[in-house]
């Protein structure tokens, strides 16, 4: 059994058993709430002890006056008059020897038969009135009283049935019922619980979907469940945002592969050609020999630093341990780091500008890896920009320490610029004087975050970029 038909039939079995407790529920509060009513109007004490004991005690209210004649004292006459009651006091003959309020078509004399049926049926006693008897002793004489009760007051049921058949009957009636309500709470609850289970069934829908990967998926967020219907959208969202990223990087890393083999497969042809001249029986000079070497080395330490810039970026995501700090002046490092720019003969007459700090930083910094990180970024604004590009590099301190790197120069577009720490990604810009690993800026920013700090870009096509690196 699935899981949208096990939810069903337990809402289904949940709402039978409530519907058929509130059932019987019903049943007793109903024969309560009628004998409460019926209470409303009588005195405290019939309603407390009932119509049996009031009649019961009844005796006491009838007396025998001056006359010897039977009357009901002013206290009984009350009792009656404030119940609604009539009383009527028979001899042992069953004939009237005294009668208050009693109806015009009650018989003033009764044989046994009437007082029994009338007991049982009411028949001789008015169709109003319903009557108990009581009996009351004087001289050795006795007297039957009464007393009639509006029809509202009581109710006689009487039933005539041979015991082995009554508690069938009362068996047969009570499973009927049982059974009845049964199958109407079952119809019901079907009825109600689907209102409950279908949402339940849309969620479980929904997460299915999720997890096949069809994301483009939307619910109304309606009802009971609409915060859960918020969530699954929510969820959808996310993960159809991930997926797209995740496809994103995938392709840049991809390209990223295809662009190093291809990087790789470049020099090793050179050097391989030039190894293969070399090997030839054909005399060259020793200026021919030398250029020829010193192309193969050249060559060579481009393929050593693309394999350094893998390596490095494999140990800095598995380990810091490579980080090895020492105190370090800040402002020395960076304006050597410049100094040693202006000492490539290619970038010697390039306009490089260097705003020191006005006290001395010291930090306790891996001095190889951060001037790894500020030549790196230096050498990206001078060789993915015109000759004539003007660069800034500044010191300072306030909270934290402070270098900034800022350049008026092509900038980086919006698209780009979000994807410039990521592994694996090349910038459009890129032109043949530097191709790299494609990994110099990640490596940037895992070497910062890896000292604690962090490093930020802002740049705006046309007008140039700027790079805050805050320790």
């Amino acid at each position: 059994m699935n899981m949208k038909w096990k939810l069903t039939l337990r809402y289904v079995l949940s709402i039978a058993f409530v519907a058929i407790f509130v059932v019987i529920l019903n049943m007793v509060a109903l024969i309560s709430l009628t004998f409460y009513s019926a209470s409303q109007n009588q005195d405290k004490d019939i309603a407390r002890n009932g119509a049996g004991y009031y009649v019961r005690n009844f005796e006491h209210y009838i007396k025998v006056d001056e006359n010897n004649n039977l009357i009901v004292n002013e206290d009984g006459i009350k009792s009656l008059d404030k119940n609604r009651l009539w009383i009527q006091i028979l001899d042992e003959d069953g004939k009237e020897v005294y009668s208050y309020k009693k109806p015009e078509d009650v018989n003033a004399k009764h044989t046994p038969i009437e007082l029994i049926n009338g007991y049982k049926y009411s028949s001789g006693f008015g169709g109003s009135s319903d009557i108990l008897a009581g009996e009351k002793k004087l001289k050795n004489e006795g007297y039957t009283y009464l007393i009639g009760f509006p029809m509202d007051y009581i109710t006689k049921y009487i039933f005539i049935m041979e015991n082995d058949k009554l508690v069938k009957y009362i068996k047969t009636s009570i499973n009927a019922m049982i059974i009845i309500d049964f199958l109407i709470a079952v119809i019901f609850g079907y009825i109600f619980s689907k209102g409950l289970t279908r949402p339940v069934k849309k969620i479980i829908t929904g997460v299915d979907d999720l997890a096949d990967g069809n994301y483009d998926v939307y619910y109304k967020e309606k009802g009971v469940y609409s915060k859960v219907f918020g969530k699954l959208n929510s969820l959808s969202d996310t993960l159809k945002s991930n997926e797209i990223e995740r496809t994103k990087t995938e392709k840049m890393r991809e390209d990223w592969i295809a662009n190093i083999s291809h990087d790789i497969k470049t020099p090793l042809s050179s050097i391989k050609g030039y190894a293969e001249v070399l090997s030839d029986d054909y005399e060259f000079t020793n200026e021919e020999i030398s250029e020829f070497a010193d192309i193969i080395n050249s060559k060579a330490d481009y393929i050593k630093e693309l394999v350094d810039d893998l390596n490095l970026t494999m140990k800095l995501k598995n380990s810091n341990s490579i980080i090895n700090k020492e105190e370090v002046n800040l402002n020395s490092l960076v304006k050597n780091s410049v100094i040693d720019i202006f000492n490539d003969p290619r970038y010697s007459e390039r306009d490089i500008e260097f705003v020191d700090s006005e006290k001395v930083i010291k930090k306790n910094l891996d001095k190889t890896l951060i001037k790894r990180v500020i030549n790196n970024l230096i050498y990206n604004a001078l060789v993915h920009n015109d000759e004539n590009v003007s660069i800034i590099v500044s010191v300072f301190e306030d909270e934290k320490a402070h270098i900034i790197i800022k350049d008026n120069g092509k900038g980086i577009n919006e698209d780009e610029l979000k994807y410039i720490f990521e592994r694996y990604y090349r910038g459009t810009n890129t032109g043949e004087a530097h191709k790299g690993s494609g990994l110099g800026m990640a490596i940037a920013k895992e070497i910062i975050v890896a000292h604690g700090g962090d490093i930020q870009i802002r740049s705006e096509v046309s007008k140039g970029t700027e790079i805050e690196i805050i320790l």
